[in-house]
């Protein structure tokens, strides 16, 4: 049997071939964070890390949610890091595939010869117990190539601070992974400081029960409790889009969209490529288009292709041209030559829809419903009786309606947009070293404005390293350092930055710490001096504002 990543592999190679040069083409108008995110990750981008769930040795089983609790979080820290970490999914298909049930612990043995298996550079064991109203939790990272089992690493904290217990624990392990790894661990728990504890719990068992009306309780529940939790959403959407809820499946995805707009991983593609599938369901035709397309401008998978030109089409509008891109994509895929036959025949080009119908027909000779299309095509209501089928209606005339692509190959995306990211860090390693430090402070100032400090963190540290006289790095670790907690950090980052460049991002932080420390006539100076460089910015007015009703009253 093919191991797990010897599939990814190929799917990647699948993507790759079906794109060709439009790969390439893509990188200098990706743009967003989601395209150079991981640039400066290195070495540390491509370990495969496999976070297996957690033991439970608290005896209590209504503590068992924790043992997914564990690696749900310990993965989003580590993708926060730079690393490459296995999602659930990755490792239930896994799982799947070796015949072991989903809720299976493996021993360390097991554990070893399973990440041997998929291809996991390494992984992560670990259990948890209770400490009267706290919890202890402890974690082995094993070096699968080496056969190696690093220390033992523990945190412990009260219930209420689970998911901190858990980012602790996770920063621990990632400077076991990458001894030179610069984020604090203020950093890390910072990352998860927003989540509760509560809405994570019903989540997790939202995404773990076996009983659809129960998942759909739990996450409904934890969305109520912390209406800005992304992966909460987009369960939820996944389960109204499987139970064929497509209005309330589209509202859940949008949310996801909304909370999460950073464009990391790919669950933000698969939500705008099943918000689009929901709301053409719904009949939302112009809506569905432009989910499809905004997905497709980061990579056009046939599939997301294929549906904004059925998309289009329901509209009364020509989507020949988004079908034959479709095509060029994945030309072997029978129901795009099918769409494009009807889309030209509709349009009035009969000689060419004919030939992609019979190449319809060469790839799946019996689809019957292109059988009968050919037939009326070459003329005689026999023909087209006899090939429709005897319980066709007699006299009937095949009119068919584009075919929708209903599954999204999330594998093939992955892949394709790691492939660009790799591109993307080629094309950035090119540039003069002042050139690369100021693109990777543009990007990390996107991730930080999306509320991802650690991510922008490691990529504002890439950039202070390939060239530390760059106002904006030292502006933007200012913030990152303020919002974690760290604030003789920040004001040490602040007053670099000013020292290069007065900026009102660096003004901004400065004036909120002085705020906050009650030095008000330092506090007004920043707000005067950013003025200056921004007049009317809204933020440095605001801050004025509040300087203004903390000043005493003469």
């Amino acid at each position: 049997m093919k191991t797990f990543f010897l599939r990814r592999l190929w799917a990647c190679s699948r993507t790759i071939a079906l794109f060709g040069p439009v790969v390439f083409l893509l990188v200098a108008g990706r743009g967003a964070a989601k395209a150079q995110a991981l640039v400066a990750s290195g070495a540390a981008k491509s370990r495969i890390l496999l976070v297996l769930p957690f033991e439970n040795r608290t005896g209590q089983p209504n503590l068992e949610w924790i043992r997914e609790a564990a690696p749900e979080i310990l993965t989003y820290r580590f993708q926060g890091a730079g690393f490459a970490p296995m999602s659930r999914a990755d490792r239930l298909y896994a799982l799947d595939h070796l015949g072991l049930p989903p809720g299976f612990h493996p021993s360390r043995a097991t554990a070893l010869k399973l990440a041997q298996t998929l291809d996991a550079d390494s992984i992560v064991v670990g259990s948890y117990v209770t400490d009267g109203s706290g919890i202890v939790a402890e974690a082995e990272l094993v070096d699968v190539p080496h056969l190696r089992m690093g220390p033992a690493v523990t945190e412990r904290g009260e219930m209420r601070d689970l998911i901190s217990v858990f980012d602790s624990l996770a920063w621990k392990l990632t400077r076991q992974l990458d001894p030179g790894f610069s984020s604090s661990e203020e950093t890390f728990v910072a990352a998860g400081k927003a989540l509760r504890v509560d809405a994570f719990e019903q989540y997790i068992r939202g995404i773990s029960e076996q009983d659809h009306a129960e998942r759909l309780r739990h996450l409904n529940q934890a969305v109520a409790l912390n209406p800005n939790f992304a992966p909460a959403w987009m369960a939820l959407g996944r389960e109204d889009y499987s139970n064929q809820q497509y209005a309330q499946a589209a509202i859940a995805f949008a949310r996801e969209l909304q909370d999460d707009p950073s464009g990391q991983g790919t669950d933000e593609l698969e939500a705008g490529f099943y918000r689009g599938l929901s709301l053409m369901f719904t009949g939302e035709y112009g809506s569905a288009e432009k989910a499809f397309a905004t997905v497709a401008r980061v990579l056009p998978l046939a599939e997301v292709v294929n549906d904004e030109g059925v998309s289009a089409s329901r509209q009364g509008h020509d989507g020949s041209e988004l079908f034959r891109k479709a095509i060029a994509a994945d030309p072997n895929t029978a129901d795009y030559h099918f769409n494009l036959a009807v889309s030209l025949k509709r349009h009035g080009n009969a000689g060419e829809a004919a030939a992609e119908l019979a190449q319809c027909l060469r790839l799946r000779p019996s689809d019957g419903e292109a059988q009968a299309l050919m037939a009326q095509w070459k003329g005689g209501v026999a023909k087209v009786e006899a090939a429709a089928g005897a319980d066709a209606e007699p006299g009937v005339k095949v009119d068919p309606l584009e075919r929708i692509e209903r599954s999204f190959d999330a594998v093939a995306f992955r892949q394709a947009a790691q492939m660009l990211d790799q591109v993307d860090e080629t094309r950035l390693a090119a540039l003069p070293p002042q050139q690369r430090a100021q693109r990777l402070a543009a990007q990390a100032k996107d991730l930080l404005d999306h509320g991802l400090f650690l991510e922008a963190d490691r990529i504002y540290l890439s950039a202070e390293a390939v060239d530390d006289r760059i106002p904006a790095v030292h502006a933007g670790l200012a913030e990152v350092r303020e919002k974690t907690g760290d604030s003789a950090g920040a004001v040490k980052e602040a007053r670099t930055s000013l020292e290069l460049l007065p900026t009102v991002q660096a003004y901004l932080v400065m004036g909120r710490l002085d705020l906050a420390a009650g030095r008000m006539e330092a506090a007004n100076y920043d707000v005067m001096e950013a003025l200056k460089i921004e007049p009317g910015n809204s933020a440095v007015e605001e801050l004025g504002r509040q300087v203004a009703a903390r000043k005493p009253q003469r």
